[in-house]
C-alpha cells in the first residue's frame, strides 16, 4: 500500500511541475519582451537627447557668432566714421594753413607796396637832386656823397625785385606807361615813346607806379 501511494505522490508532483513549466517560460518570454520594448523605449530618448545637445550648443555658438560679428561691424564703422573726421579736419587746417599763408603774402605784399611807394619821391628828389649838380661840382665830396647814398638806396630797392619801367624809346604800353601829352619828333616812330616825364617802377609782377611819358604823335 506504501508502493502504490509514494508512486501516485511522484506522479502528482511530475504533473505540477509539467504544468508550471510551461508557465515559467511564457513568464520569461512576457518578461524579456517587456524588457526589449523598454530598451527600445529607452534608445529613441537618449537619441533624441544626443540630438537636442549639439544643436542647443551649435545655436549658443551661433548667437556668439552673430553677437562677436555685431559688434566687429559696430567697431568697423566707428573707426570709418573716425577717420572720415580725421581727414575732413586734416583738409579743413591744410585750407587754412593756405588761406593764412595766401592773406599773409598779401598782407605782405600791400605793406610793400606802400612802402615802395612813399620810398619813390625821395628817389626821385634824389634824381633831381643829382642832375642839378654842374659838371665841375660833381668831384665834390657833398655830390659824391649823394651819389652814393642813391646807390645803394637803388641797390636795396632791386633786392626786393623793385625795377624801373624802360620807357624812351619803347612802344608805348598802357599796362606800364600812363601818356600825358603827344609830341613831334624825327628820331622816333609815331606810338613811341620820346620823352619821360616821371620814372615809373614794378614790384615783382606788378606795377607800383606807371611812368609818365609823352608819346610821339
Amino acid at each position: 500500500m506504501r508502493g502504490v501511494a509514494e508512486e501516485k505522490d511522484i506522479l502528482r508532483e511530475e504533473d505540477l511541475t509539467n504544468e508550471n513549466t510551461p508557465e515559467t517560460e511564457e513568464e520569461t518570454k512576457e518578461t524579456g519582451e517587456a524588457a526589449a520594448d523598454n530598451v527600445t523605449a529607452e534608445e529613441p530618448d537618449t537619441e533624441e537627447k544626443a540630438t537636442e545637445e549639439p544643436s542647443k550648443e551649435s545655436r549658443k555658438e551661433k548667437k556668439k557668432r552673430e553677437k562677436a560679428d555685431k559688434k566687429q561691424d559696430a567697431l568697423r564703422e566707428k573707426i570709418e566714421e573716425l577717420e572720415d573726421r580725421v581727414k575732413r579736419q586734416m583738409a579743413e587746417f591744410d585750407n587754412f594753413r593756405k588761406r593764412s599763408e595766401k592773406e599773409k603774402t598779401m598782407m605782405f605784399e600791400t605793406g610793400a607796396r606802400s612802402v615802395i611807394e612813399k620810398i619813390l619821391p625821395v628817389v626821385d628828389n634824389f634824381e633831381r637832386g643829382l642832375a642839378s649838380v654842374p659838371e665841375e661840382q660833381k668831384a665834390d665830396g657833398f655830390a659824391q656823397g649823394m651819389e652814393m647814398i642813391y646807390k645803394q638806396l637803388m641797390t636795396e630797392l632791386e633786392k626786393m625785385e623793385v625795377k624801373p619801367i624802360p620807357a624812351v624809346g619803347e612802344e608805348f604800353n598802357p599796362d606800364f606807361h600812363n601818356a600825358v601829352m603827344q609830341v613831334e619828333s624825327e628820331e622816333y616812330e609815331s606810338g613811341v615813346i620820346a620823352q619821360e616825364l616821371q620814372k615809373g617802377y614794378t614790384y615783382r609782377d606788378g606795377v607800383v607806379r606807371h611812368s609818365m611819358v609823352a608819346v610821339v604823335n
